[in-house]
């Protein structure tokens, strides 16, 4: 997956006729690491990388989903749900591109002692979720907490957040968010 976010990228800002500087200015985020991450030799936190979409702007949705979607699609299998993100943390959202659509639905899985990433994370909308299993440090605005099994958050999301698994076995959870803007 770390060749097609560098390829998929580089084929987003060419369309959108962005050079990698115009992108750089646009994100907030260094044309360096832009030019690595379309190279191939950075691969990219989920907060940088929202953090350069939000240069076009265009979701961590919209920038996994495939080409074409089926709409009113009612029913998808698990091998069809779509995943958002790479490494440590995994993003398996119900439907590809949510662009008409009112709510992100997603599986998330957090690697022992992986996470967002350093910089906290921002969009518009709310957003919540339920652990299943595993323990998630949650970090919205100044509050922090470790949840585990059962256990919920609720926020809006333009408080600037972040996720980190501290335990040691896999955090896994069940995700909405609306408007779909992740």
């Amino acid at each position: 997956m770390d060749d097609d976010i560098g390829r998929r990228l580089k084929t987003i800002r060419t369309r959108m006729q962005l050079s990698q500087r115009q992108l750089a200015r646009q994100s907030g985020v260094a044309n360096a690491t832009i030019s690595q991450i379309e190279a191939r030799k950075l691969n990219p936190t989920v907060s940088m990388l929202k953090k350069v979409l939000d240069g076009f702007p265009i979701s961590l949705s919209e920038f996994f989903a495939d080409e074409f979607e089926i709409r009113d699609r009612v029913f998808f299998r698990a091998e069809e749900l779509t995943e958002i993100a790479d490494g440590g943390v995994s993003y398996r959202q119900v439907g590809a591109n949510l662009s008409e659509h009112a709510i992100q639905f997603m599986q998330e899985r957090y690697q022992p002692g992986s996470g967002t990433g350093k910089h906290a994370i921002t969009h518009e909308g709310e957003e919540c979720g339920i652990i299943l299993r595993g323990r998630l440090e949650v970090t919205v605005g100044e509050q922090s907490a470790v949840l585990k099994k059962g256990d919920a958050y609720y926020f809006r999301s333009n408080q600037p957040h972040r996720f980190h698994n501290p335990g040691n076995e896999i955090c896994e959870l069940i995700t909405a968010c609306t408007p779909p803007t992740f």
